[in-house]
């Protein structure tokens, strides 16, 4: 048998590609987010909790138009990649270890997974908040990525969207363990 022809023409030599630049943390709020960013957001967490996670419960809601919601992301040339939002309770819950904000929605396209881009929006936001506790339902698979950001399990581990949860708190900066969360 004869091997196929090789092209001729074009190349001789492998196109060497550089390091793929990681893509900057934008954040607003309601009111400066445009329709275009947060639609992309929209389509971004619609995918991964509807479609992959197969959520059955309503995704979107009131805390997105809340003026003191951040909105947290990276894009790069196909939209958005990672995002989270922190949204902020005016009454700490107790359950939430006094934290007056949450993050939540936390979401990375399934194409940059493992890149440790989620984890560089959670450091951005322990770089604006980290001065008081935070508080996130950590689904449990995950828990190990918060773990690293400095974050704590308390209570038991429930369901929430049909999906097994723990809720997590990182103390104020510099404070560590249960003493912190009193």
């Amino acid at each position: 048998m004869v091997p196929p022809a090789r092209p001729t023409g074009g190349l001789s030599h492998p196109i060497k590609l550089g390091p793929v630049p990681e893509p900057s943390i934008e954040q607003k709020t309601w009111s400066h987010i445009s329709a275009d960013e947060f639609f992309d957001i929209a389509m971004l967490r619609t995918v991964v909790f509807y479609l992959e996670q197969q959520i059955d419960e309503p995704e979107l809601d009131e805390r997105d138009r809340d003026e003191s919601t951040l909105h947290v992301w990276m894009r790069d040339d196909r939209g958005v990649v990672s995002y989270l939002r922190v949204i902020e309770d005016e009454h700490p819950d107790p359950a939430h270890g006094g934290a007056r904000r949450l993050i939540g929605r936390v979401v990375t396209r399934a194409d940059a997974r493992g890149r440790g881009l989620a984890l560089r929006l959670v450091e951005q936001v322990i770089a604006q908040f980290g001065d008081e506790p935070l508080a996130l339902h950590a689904q449990s698979y995950i828990q190990p990525l918060y773990t690293r950001a400095g974050f704590e399990p308390i209570g038991d581990e429930y369901v929430e969207a049909g999906i097994p949860h723990v809720t997590m708190v990182r103390p104020p900066s510099g404070r560590t363990g249960d003493a912190a969360l009193n």
